[in-house]
């Protein structure tokens, strides 16, 4: 191969990475991770540099595998969909086989990686893996309960990190997961709603009733009333180590306010533009609940 190939070589296989591991969403993904070790650091579990870098590299490679998975699993039906038939596998800048040994070694690579932070840590992203890949990717074009299915694993990243931190699951790993858990609702189904037909053209039941009515915008008010309830738990005292002054708790009942206004949104005007700025206000709506979190427990 010439040399003066290599360049754009290299530059395609970091463009397919970034493609086949969706790298924004598992960016997001180990932000939440991280989020959650910062809070379980303490006197008793000091912070470590070390933890925390395998914490995010062992954190991407799981994600990594999962989306990689997903992608060999779903290849022909994202090749029939505008925003998926682009991706590496389906467009066929990378084959099965690839892909494969490419998800297997990222697999591989974050348990080790995770093992090494703790047992239950590996044990978490396996678990993590195995739900995302065996059960809720294929129940996506059976079931609208897909969703509540992707919410288990989409929930951990967050309480992973207070599991990394302290080698224990409580109450506090517990609350972490119920407020990524809940939040999981409102965001799949505004991403649903808003593309629903070309959901649809894969045969992809994403929204709860399965057609964007009123019940599934209600639903998603619902949820969001969960959500707000749930990031208030730490305020009460009641959920351990993980605690939430007054102030901070205050600004997150505003952000929780500010999503819930857009989910009322959505089922006034039932359309994809309030379905979008929805799932947009709901990425913000998450990381900006893990930031107060994270200053309210160093600052306090």
């Amino acid at each position: 191969m010439d040399a003066s190939q290599n360049p754009s070589h290299s530059k395609s296989f970091f463009t397919d990475f970034v493609a086949i591991t969706k790298a924004r969403l598992a960016i997001s993904v180990v932000f939440s991770s991280a989020a959650g070790y910062l809070l379980g650091t303490s006197d008793e579990h000091p912070f470590s540099w070390v933890t925390f870098i395998m914490l995010v590299l062992g954190g991407y490679c799981m994600v990594g595998a999962s989306n990689v998975f997903n992608q060999i699993i779903e290849k022909d039906l994202d090749a029939l969909m505008d925003r998926t038939k682009n991706r590496p596998v389906p467009s066929g800048k990378m084959s099965v086989r690839t892909a494969f040994i490419f998800g297997g070694i990222l697999t591989l690579a974050g348990l080790a990686i995770l093992y090494s932070i703790n047992p239950k840590t590996a044990m978490f992203g396996a678990v993590s893996i195995f739900l995302y890949t065996s059960i809720y990717t294929p129940l996506k074009t059976i079931t609208p309960l897909s969703v509540f299915v992707g919410a288990f694993p989409g929930a951990i990243p967050f309480m992973l990190g207070w599991v990394a931190a302290t080698d224990y699951f409580g109450i506090e790993a517990g609350t972490l997961f119920l407020i990524q858990f809940f939040w999981q609702f409102p965001h799949f189904w505004a991403i649903g709603w808003f593309l629903y037909d070309d959901y649809k053209k894969a045969g992809f039941f994403m929204l709860p009733t399965g057609k964007k009515d009123k019940k599934t915008a209600l639903q998603t008010i619902l949820y969001t009333v969960w959500l707000i309830i749930a990031s208030l738990l730490p305020a009460t005292g009641y959920t351990g180590d993980l605690k939430l002054s007054l102030v901070s708790a205050g600004l997150v009942l505003l952000a929780g306010l500010w999503m819930l206004v857009y989910a009322v949104k959505l089922y006034n005007k039932m359309d994809g533009p309030a379905a979008r700025k929805l799932m947009l206000v709901s990425v913000s709506y998450i990381s900006l609940l893990q930031v107060i979190y994270v200053l309210d427990k160093f600052i306090r």
